[in-house]
C-alpha cells in the first residue's frame, strides 16, 4: 500500500513551518526522521493533506548545557546521543538507552522530538525521560511552554501537542553524583518495541527514587513517592528491600488485570532496580 496524495513543503526556518502548520488547520504532520510518521502514512492510518519537512532546521538541532540542564534540539537523532555527540549530564544513562532503541538504521534518523511526539507507551524516550525528570518544550506561533514529559504523554499515541504546536526541546536535568540509574525491558526480539520497561532513578542519600513503568497499554506509571516499593523507606541497601507485592499491588491498581503480563513488568522492574545498585 501507498500513501494517499499529500503536498510537500520544506521550510528554511522554524517560524516557516509553525506558520505553515498553523495555516493547514490541522491538515499537517510533521516530518523529520520519520521512522514512525512514514509506515503509518503506507499503512493510510494517517492521510494528511500536507507533509511539513523538518529535517533541515537548524533551530531544532542543538545541544547544550544550560542552567544546570541538558537542553536537547527535537532533531537530535538516538545515534547523536548514543556516539557522544550530545553533551551528557546524566553520567551515561541517556547514551545507554539510545543505544539499545531499535536498529542503528532508525537511530541514525529517527530524532528524540519525533520518539515523543509519536508517544507511543512502548517507546524508550518516553520512560526514560520521565524517570530522569525531564521537561518538554512545546513551540507555536503563540509562543512556547515547557510540561513535565509525564504530563505531555496523555494517553497510547496521545500527547499534549495543540494544533499549530512542535516539540522544540527536551530539558534534562543534570543527574546528581549520587544517584544510581537502570533502565531494564522485555522485547520478543532485538530491535522490537519493548513490551515492558522499567526505570528508576534511585538516590538512596537523598532517601528519593522515580520510578517508571512503561510499555503498557496506556501512560507509563510514574512514581516519585516511591518508598513504599523499598520498605518504607529508600536506604543504601534498597535492592534487598524491594518489594514485588507492592510493585504488583501498583500494576493491578493501574487495572492491568492479567496476572502473567504483570508478572514480566514487576520482573523487568525488578532487573531495573538491581542494574541500578550493581
Amino acid at each position: 500500500m501507498k500513501p494517499a496524495p499529500f503536498a510537500y513543503e520544506r521550510p528554511g526556518d522554524l517560524t516557516a513551518a509553525l506558520s505553515m502548520l498553523a495555516a493547514s488547520s490541522g491538515a499537517a504532520k510533521i516530518i523529520a526522521g520519520g521512522q514512525s510518521l512514514g509506515p503509518m502514512l503506507n499503512l493510510r492510518l494517517v492521510q494528511p493533506e500536507l507533509i511539513i519537512d523538518i529535517s533541515g532546521l537548524a533551530e531544532l538541532k542543538r545541544a547544550e548545557i544550560s542552567g544546570g540542564e541538558l537542553v536537547l534540539g527535537a532533531l537530535v537523532t538516538h545515534a547523536d546521543i548514543e556516539d557522544g555527540r550530545t553533551a551528557d549530564v546524566t553520567r551515561g544513562a541517556m547514551r545507554g538507552v539510545a543505544a539499545n532503541i531499535a536498529y542503528r538504521a532508525v537511530r541514525n534518523r529517527g530524532t528524540i522530538g519525533g520518539s515523543l511526539s509519536h508517544a507511543d507507551p512502548a517507546a524508550d524516550w518516553i520512560s526514560a525521560l520521565a524517570a530522569l525528570g525531564a521537561r518538554v518544550t512545546l513551540r507555536s506561533l503563540a509562543g512556547a511552554r515547557t510540561l513535565p514529559v509525564e504530563a505531555f504523554v496523555v494517553g497510547a499515541l496521545e500527547s499534549a501537542l495543540r494544533d499549530g504546536e512542535i516539540v522544540e526541546a527536551v530539558r534534562v536535568p543534570a543527574r546528581s553524583t549520587a544517584s544510581h540509574w537502570g533502565y531494564a525491558k522485555s522485547c520478543r526480539k532485538t530491535g522490537e518495541f519493548a513490551h515492558a520497561i522499567g526505570a528508576v532513578l534511585i538516590d538512596p542519600a537523598a532517601a528519593s527514587a522515580r520510578i517508571v513503568i512503561g510499555a503498557i497499554d496506556t501512560t507509563p506509571i510514574v512514581i516519585t513517592d516511591a518508598a513504599e516499593l523499598f520498605g518504607g523507606r529508600i536506604t543504601a541497601g534498597y535492592k534487598q528491600r524491594f518489594d514485588v507485592r507492592i510493585a504488583d499491588a501498583v500494576l493491578v491498581k493501574a487495572g492491568i488485570d492479567d496476572a502473567a503480563q504483570r508478572h514480566i513488568h514487576v520482573s523487568v522492574l525488578r532487573r531495573a532496580v538491581q542494574e541500578a545498585a550493581a
